[in-house]
């Protein structure tokens, strides 16, 4: 058994600059996914878990949740560079047992880097730290159920418990989860999509009347125009650049808007094509915009005034399915192109060309993820991409729609399955029926609300189904302090993370089964399913034996936990649907909206498609019974002088707070992640030289303290004036708690504003003194009314 606790963590000053790299995957690809699994699995398990990843018989990936070819046309390697990483990751064959947390204390652990705790194996036990103790200690897996269950029996009221779910959960052990939380006496569930679609969730079905895409795949390969905005397809979704060279051998044309022109907006080099892998790959944007930081509600308004200026519009479309056009055309035919071209950084005339693709297209696909999502107003930013597909009638025909591209594989599902802190009447109406008890109606508590209910003293237990929350929430500082006041931590997890150290008076890791391994229980082998971004459900399966055999799987947990806290109340079968999970589905079949016939039609090749109104019918499941159109007032964040809007995101050696490596190749950085991306005009202004270290500060309001991000060395950068990078979790600890999306509550983790000052040489993120650095910031709007129910 390997273990990697002897190494050492990496050091920032092997940080190295390169040169950034004009195309995505290749042959580099394809040697670093080799590499990577071989060092972490072997031989043997690279060629049972890759060859079975993203195949109709095999296994899901659990990192993107992008969609599969139809089964009858996808590779026999149908995976990316990413989803190898993360499936080593997962299968490898490194082990963190009982003597290896009796080695090491929390404290000793959390001073070691993410990084260094994700190397250290699965874990292969339940453990425990109890009150006042040094370190973790094995427990017994009906002991631990006991002491859950007696924590959360001792509760003052079941809203004192908070219930938070990754995206990697299954759809049966979500459902499972969602209901034992429901019958226990909460909707306390928040969920990652909290922290990155929710603004989509919000804005869609106010104006379509469903919170996901209206396409399916063929609708990409057969667009004459896709829109990629606030997107990085080349890390997040490797996949994709699959799909988007077969939409341009198809004659599609690509324009990308985002403040970096990654490498895989410039161009492909498909691994599975002789020209990707020897020849020049296939150029994707036809187009770009290198937009600053939050100028994208602007930017649309300005293509919406152009499209009413051409009398380029649908009109039967507008006419026979929407409501609110007028608005819509008189708010944006008054647009102040002073205004625009001050907020985004663009010229009239870059705008002006990008809108005549939209005028000539009949056929425009809008994609989008986190680069609009995490904005103050990006409920307003999602609306206005609905009211230009709305306006030329691109919702409800082939190669035309929307589409927000999850970041995170099963997020969508779990949202389908009922993880949401506020539950549609309709849905509860079902549990009711389905399971014989009247399940809660008041809203729970969202990410940033369980955040501030731990802060106050309002909630006392946490649960977390997958995650990594504190690494993963907003103002780091905050919600590691919020953890630490619980009286109680709970997480199901495959690998330690900094989650396990932070933690509450008692705390528990749950080690679960993964994707990558067989789940056998009392009636057999079972499978789980899983939902991708465009609503397609399948089955997925695991061909490892387990890491330990002394894991459970996420179901298994679930349904133990419940029989702990609330046993055979209103007589749900716990037992049952932990011993096959086809009862699981059942139960689905008859709560979840078009899920009639889950266990036939999960089990088909390739699964099935739910529905969508839209999408099928041009029904549209709104208010009025119609699309809306929406009014919004274009927000300009107001940035004070000797500041920076400050971006976070991933680098391509990550997955969310999974850290793989030090390698983020396509922006030339190895070596090293606590760097800073900037205009070479702004560090000359700001009185800096590329390669300085700095410190990052940000303040939220005046009577606020100042928060300190330390250590990051300045990379001159190709990005607009004004907006700058850098990743997380390392910048999380800026983005603070109580700066949120209007109407969707999401982290503004695209807006923060920084001053920079020069490092002071200590370690880590430690808050800075007020009277140094900060300032106040607001967010000013046109005196018109701005409505966002």
């Amino acid at each position: 058994m390997r273990h990697h606790d002897e190494g050492r963590d990496h050091d920032e000053a092997d940080l190295e600059i390169r040169p950034q790299e004009d195309h995505a995957a290749g042959p580099t690809a394809v040697a670093v996914s080799m590499k990577r699994s071989l060092e972490h699995m072997g031989m043997r398990r690279t060629a049972e878990t890759l060859l079975r990843l993203n195949q109709a018989e095999g296994f899901d990936c659990m990192s993107c949740a992008w969609p599969d070819p139809d089964p009858g046309h996808r590779h026999k390697a149908e995976f990316c560079e990413n989803g190898a990483k993360a499936v080593a990751e997962e299968a490898t064959r490194s082990r963190a047992t009982p003597e290896f947390f009796a080695r090491h204390s929390i404290a000793d652990l959390d001073s070691h880097s993410e990084h260094w705790l994700g190397q250290q194996g699965r874990i292969t036990h339940p453990m425990v730290k109890r009150p006042g103790a040094t370190h973790y200690e094995p427990i017994d897996w009906d002991d631990a159920f006991a002491l859950i269950g007696g924590q959360l029996k001792a509760l003052d009221s079941p809203d004192e418990a908070i219930f938070y779910t990754s995206g990697r959960a299954s759809n049966e052990a979500a459902f499972a989860y969602q209901l034992f939380v429901r019958a226990f006496g909460t909707n306390n569930l928040p969920d990652c999509s909290n922290m990155c679609h929710e603004s989509t969730s919000i804005a869609l079905q106010e104006s379509i009347g469903i919170g996901k895409a209206s396409v399916v795949m063929e609708d990409v390969y057969d667009a004459k125009l896709i829109v990629l905005q606030g997107q990085n397809p080349g890390t997040n979704h490797p996949r994709m650049l699959s799909a988007l060279e077969k939409a341009k051998q198809n004659g599609a044309t690509i324009l990308s808007i985002n403040p970096l022109c990654e490498a895989g907006l410039v161009n492909f080099k498909n691994p599975q094509t002789p020209r990707g892998m020897v020849g020049s790959g296939t150029d994707l944007s036809d187009m770009h915009l290198p937009i600053a930081l939050n100028g994208d509600l602007a930017l649309l308004q300005a293509f919406g005034s152009l499209l009413v200026e051409w009398d380029a519009l649908d009109h039967a479309f507008i006419d026979q399915y929407t409501i609110g056009f007028e608005s819509w055309k008189q708010h944006v035919a008054a647009v102040d192109w002073d205004v625009v071209t001050e907020t985004t950084g663009l010229s009239r005339e870059q705008i002006t060309d990008a809108a005549t693709l939209l005028r000539d297209s009949d056929a425009t696909v809008f994609c989008w993820a986190m680069g609009l999502t995490q904005h103050r107003n990006s409920v307003a930013i999602i609306k206005e991409i609905a009211n230009l597909a709305l306006a030329q009638g691109n919702i409800g025909k082939r190669g035309a729609g929307l589409f927000p591209v999850r970041g995170h594989s099963n997020v969508q599902g779990d949202r389908t399955m009922g993880i949401w802190e506020r539950p549609p009447g309709h849905f509860l109406d079902a549990l009711q029926k389905e399971f014989r008890f009247d399940p809660p109606r008041a809203n729970g508590y969202d990410t940033v609300d369980s955040i501030r209910a731990m802060r106050d003293g309002k909630a006392h237990f946490f649960l977390g189904l997958g995650g990594n929350f504190v690494q993963a929430a907003p103002d780091t500082e905050v919600t590691a302090a919020a953890l630490r006041e619980t009286r109680m931590t709970v997480h199901i997890s495959t690998k330690i993370n900094r989650s396990h150290l932070v933690c509450g008076e008692t705390a528990l890791i749950l080690p679960t089964k993964g994707r990558t391994e067989k789940d056998v229980q009392a009636s057999g082998p079972q499978f789980v399913s899983v939902e991708d971004s465009t609503c397609a459900v399948h089955a997925s399966r695991g061909p490892l034996d387990p890491a330990s055999p002394h894991l459970e799987s996420e179901v298994g947990i679930v349904t133990r936990i419940a029989e702990a806290t609330i046993g055979d109340r209103y007589g749900i079968d716990w037992k049952g649907m932990r011993d096959d999970y086809a009862n699981i589905r059942l139960h689905i079949s008859r709560v979840v909206p078009g899920c009639e016939g889950y266990e036939v039609n999960v089990r088909r090749p390739g699964g099935f498609i739910l529905p969508h109104p839209p999408r099928d019918s041009r029904t549209f499941e709104t208010r009025s019974g119609r699309a809306e159109f929406a009014v919004s007032p274009i927000e300009v964040l107001q940035v004070p002088p000797g500041h920076l809007i400050l971006q976070t995101l991933r680098s391509h050696d990550q997955f969310n707070t999974t850290i793989y490596g030090y390698s983020d190749r396509y922006r030339g950085i190895e070596g090293g992640r606590r760097v800073i991306f900037m205009h070479r005009d702004d560090i000359a202004a700001l009185g800096f030289d590329n390669g300085d270290m700095v410190d990052l500060f940000t303040r939220w309001d005046a009577d606020e303290r100042v928060r300190c991000a330390q250590n990051f060395r300045i990379v001159d950068y190709d990005t607009p004036r004004g907006s700058a990078a850098a990743y997380y979790p390392e910048t999380n600890p800026l983005v603070p708690l109580d700066s949120t999306a209007l109407g969707s509550n999401c982290p503004t983790s695209k807006s923060v504003v920084i001053s920079l000052a020069r490092a002071k040489g200590r370690d880590g993120n430690q808050t800075g003194d007020q009277d140094e650095v900060g300032a106040d910031w607001t967010h000013k709007a046109d005196p018109e009314p701005h409505h966002l129910s």
